[in-house]
C-alpha cells in the first residue's frame, strides 16, 4: 500500500519521537546504572601506601579501572569529602578521623559478606573503641611515630624529643607535616595528654615547639625519608615506615622509640557516604586483605600489618622492624578526636608554622 507525502511525514515524525523518547529513557536508565556498573573504583589515599604493580594485578584480575587520588594529611582528605560529593569509593583515614566521619555520618556500612579475607586481620586491631563492631572500617595499616638519627652525623646518643634541642642539630631535622603527631611529643615532653583538650597546654606545647624551629629544616609529610637518606638532615620526626626505608638507603639512620612519648596510629579502609561503586571497592578491599597482597604491601611500605596471615610470609628481618615489642606497646597512645579543641591545635600548628 501506498502512503501519501503527508503519511510518509507522519509516520517519520511518530517514529522518531519513539526512538527519541527511547533512548532519552534508556540514555536516563544508562545513567542511573553507569555508576554502579561502570568497572572502575576510585581510590583517595596517603601517598606511597600501595604500589603500583599492586593496583595492576588487581585490574587484571577483575577488570575494574583504579582511579587513585593521593593526600598528604587527614586534615586534606576530609576538607575534600566535606565540601561535597567527591566521586572517591575508598579513603584511609587514620583513628581519630575515622571517628569524626564516623559522628558525623559520612561512611558507608560495609557488607562484610563481601569480605571473606577479612578474617585474617588479627582481632587486636578489630573492635577499637572508635568502632566496636567494624560497621565502618577494615584495619589497614599501623603503626608509631619516631624519630631516626644519622648516627655518622651526630655526636651524642638520642632517646627523645628533648635531645633534639641541642644546636648541633641547627637547620638539619625533618619533622612529619603533622600537629597532632608533632604537637603530642611537645605535650608530652612536657608531661601532658597529648590527647587535651587545654587551650594552655596546647598553647605551651607551641611555644615549645617554635624552640625547637631553628633545628627544623622542613616539613614533609610526602616523604621525608628521602632527605634522611641522602645524608641531608642529621634527624627526622617521622613514621616508623619511613624510617624503615630511609634505613634500607642508608645503613647509618638508626631507629629511636623517644622515651616520652610513643605514638601509635592505626588508618583503616572506609566508604564515604554516596560512594558510586560501593560492589567494586568492597572487591578492592578483599583483595588488599587476601595474605599475599598484603605482603607484597609490606614489603614495599614497611609499616606495620594488621593481617596476622600476611605476616607469616614476611622475611624475618623486616618483621622484626614493624613488630614492637609487647612493654612498648603498651605504653603507645592513639591521638583521638578532641572536639572543639582541634581548633586550637589547627590555630597553634598556623602559629608553629607561618
Amino acid at each position: 500500500m501506498k502512503r501519501g507525502k503527508r503519511g510518509i511525514i507522519y509516520w517519520f515524525s511518530i517514529s522518531s519521537l519513539i526512538l527519541l523518547a527511547g533512548f532519552i529513557l534508556g540514555g536516563c536508565n544508562q545513567e542511573g546504572k553507569s555508576k554502579e556498573d561502570e568497572k572502575a573504583v576510585n581510590i583517595f589515599n596517603w601517598s606511597q601506601y600501595i604500589p603500583d604493580h599492586v593496583i595492576e594485578k588487581f585490574e587484571e584480575e577483575t577488570g575494574i579501572k583504579v582511579n587513585y587520588d593521593t593526600y598528604a594529611s587527614n586534615e586534606e582528605m576530609y576538607a575534600k569529602l566535606s565540601a561535597g560529593q567527591s566521586g572517591y569509593d575508598v579513603v584511609v583515614p587514620t583513628l581519630y578521623y575515622l571517628e569524626i566521619m564516623e559522628k558525623q555520618g559520612m561512611l558507608e556500612k560495609i557488607n562484610k559478606d563481601n569480605l571473606p579475607h577479612l578474617k585474617n586481620i588479627d582481632q587486636d586491631f578489630m573492635g577499637l573503641y572508635v568502632d566496636p563492631k567494624n560497621d565502618y572500617s577494615v584495619p589497614f595499616m599501623w603503626g608509631t611515630g619516631i624519630i631516626a638519627v644519622n648516627e655518622k652525623l651526630i655526636d651524642k646518643e638520642v632517646t627523645g624529643y628533648k635531645d633534639l634541642f641541642d644546636p648541633q642539630f641547627k637547620n638539619s631535622i625533618v619533622a612529619s607535616d603533622d600537629m597532632r603527631f608533632v604537637l603530642g611529643a611537645m605535650l608530652a615532653m612536657e608531661g601532658n595528654d597529648p590527647n587535651t583538650q587545654d587551650e594552655k597546654q596546647i598553647e605551651e606545647a607551641g611555644k615549645r615547639m617554635k624552640e625547637l624551629l631553628p633545628n627544623i629544616k622542613l616539613f614533609d609529610n610526602e616523604s621525608p625519608k628521602t632527605v634522611l637518606a641522602n645524608n641531608e638532615v642529621k634527624a627526622g620526626i617521622l613514621y616508623g615506615g619511613e624510617a624503615i626505608l630511609a634505613q634500607r638507603e642508608n645503613p647509618d639512620i638508626k631507629l629511636v622509640l623517644p622515651k616520652e612519648y610513643l605514638l601509635l596510629w592505626q588508618e583503616n579502609l572506609v566508604i564515604p557516604k554516596g560512594a558510586p561503586h560501593k560492589e567494586n571497592v568492597e572487591k578492592f578491599i578483599d583483595f588488599l586483605l587476601q595474605p599475599e597482597i598484603s605482603k607484597e604491601i609490606t614489603m614495599s611500605y614497611p609499616y606495620g600489618n594488621p593481617n596476622k596471615e600476611a605476616l607469616k610470609l614476611l622475611p624475618e628481618d623486616l618483621r622484626s622492624l614493624i613488630e614492637l615489642p609487647t612493654d612498648e606497646l603498651k605504653r603507645g597512645i592513639y591521638a583521638k578526636d578532641v572536639g572543639e579543641a582541634t581548633a586550637i591545635y589547627d590555630r597553634v600548628w598556623a602559629e608553629v608554622k607561618q
